[in-house]
């Protein structure tokens, strides 16, 4: 992440441009749904082994758009809750077919 940013209304944006390219931002869904998924049958199971494997797919996934796709820092490890708030955010935008309107307002194509 180029910024550090002070604020998450800052933040934001900023998270959204370092997620410009539509295979980065697919690799985070597609580990978002793993780990919600995985989450799921982890309750439904009582299975608690399920719980860590559900965060390793979530970032997983992403990390891997980072640094094959993006080619940039996941901001992670600068900004570790507002970065896990966000991926649900740019996930519930995108489910909802809201995210180019989302990019757009920011100045994003």
């Amino acid at each position: 992440m180029a910024k550090l940013a002070a604020s998450y209304r800052e933040f934001w944006p900023i998270y959204l441009r370092e997620h410009s390219r539509p295979a980065t931002r697919g690799l985070h869904y597609l580990g978002t749904s793993l780990g919600l998924a995985l989450l799921a049958a982890a309750i439904v199971t009582a299975d608690w082994r399920l719980l860590p494997a559900a965060l390793v797919a979530g970032y997983a996934f992403a990390w891997l758009g980072h640094a094959l796709v993006e080619r940039n820092r996941p901001a992670t490890f600068s900004h570790p809750l507002w970065s896990f708030i966000s991926d649900f955010r740019m996930f519930g935008l995108w489910a909802s077919g809201r995210l180019g309107r989302e990019r757009a307002r920011h100045g994003l194509s």
